[in-house]
């Protein structure tokens, strides 16, 4: 584990992200994915009578934040949990309507960096991959006992892998003999699959997407918790979501244009009879994407999108 004097990190899109929630210092916030705080910083300097609500699956992400964000700690409630349980923790303190939520779906510097999570090709460490380490099947599990079919689809659905049999043949044939526990050992799996002219970044970085997202069930629930939280948002407050690849951004996308058309009936039908309501009004026409001079600093915002709506 990294010691937390060492830990750095810059949130992504930060200004456009607090911008774009247009803060009102006696509103309630929400931010689905703390991590270290980066964003519910921003969010909470600048509530009077307001409060932000903070949750994270990472433990240590929580502790951290809570450290950091010791001189707010009036204004802000921490919750170690899933983002997708936000709805049940605002019954459970009565509190219907919120004036703005966040999400940023990318892994913290902290995670990415620390060798003993095993969610980089670069470092090399176990592999893990789980936000909370305390619960669930990590990564090493997946590798170590999945059948052919599931590894496959694993890597070909949440990873886009073009080579997603090949490697998953190659993982079943090299357990057989050695189990592989190292990401080192993975990183050098996959790119043995490859083409060795193959020149577009490290071949390793979808099968570590892939597995990231299975372990910690990313995408699942996702399309339906932006639906039901956007619905939280009272009149003008705002869902902001950061999203780092095409699969979240797609179900992000989705989302909105759902929450945004105010008929959903068949086009052939002489009237509407769905009495679907226009619920958000979409702010970001396209994403928005990190500055050249934001990219330089901070390499992990090039692929970050973030886009915004507003309820109506």
């Amino acid at each position: 584990m990294i010691s937390e004097d060492k830990i750095s990190h810059i949130p992504v899109l930060l200004k456009e992200t607090i911008d774009g929630l247009s803060i009102k210092a006696n509103g309630i916030y929400v931010d689905g994915t703390v991590g270290l705080g980066g964003h519910s910083k921003e969010i909470v300097s600048r509530l009077t009578s307001g409060k932000l609500i903070g949750f994270d699956l990472d433990p240590e992400a929580i502790k951290i934040t809570r450290n950091k964000l010791h001189m707010f700690e009036d204004k802000i409630i921490l919750v170690q949990d899933d983002y997708k349980n936000i709805i049940k923790y605002l019954d459970s303190l009565n509190i219907r309507e919120i004036d703005g939520v966040l999400l940023d779906l990318g892994v913290s510097s902290m995670q990415i960096d620390d060798p003993d999570r095993g969610f980089s090709y670069t470092n090399d460490g176990k592999i893990d991959m789980r936000m909370d380490q305390t619960k669930g099947i990590s990564a090493y599990e997946i590798l170590r006992d999945a059948p052919f079919e599931e590894m496959a689809k694993i890597f070909r659905e949440y990873g886009e892998e073009n080579y997603a049999g090949k490697i998953a043949a190659r993982i079943i044939a090299e357990r057989k003999d050695k189990e592989i526990e190292t990401t080192y050992e993975l990183a050098e799996l996959v790119k043995s699959c490859y083409p060795s002219n193959y020149r577009d970044g490290n071949p390793a970085k979808r099968v570590f997407q892939a597995l990231r997202i299975e372990v910690n069930q990313e995408l699942s629930g996702l399309y339906d918790f932006i639906l039901s939280v956007s619905l939280r948002l009272r009149s003008q407050g705002r869902i902001a979501v950061i999203s780092f690849h095409s699969l979240e951004d797609r179900i992000i996308k989705k989302a909105f244009n759902y929450l945004e058309k105010d008929c959903i009936c068949d086009k052939k039908s002489p009237i509407c009879t769905c009495n679907k309501r226009r619920e958000i009004s979409i702010i970001t026409s396209k994403p928005i994407v990190a500055s050249s001079e934001e990219i330089t600093i901070n390499r992990r915002a090039k692929s970050a999108k973030l886009r915004i709506a507003e309820r109506i």
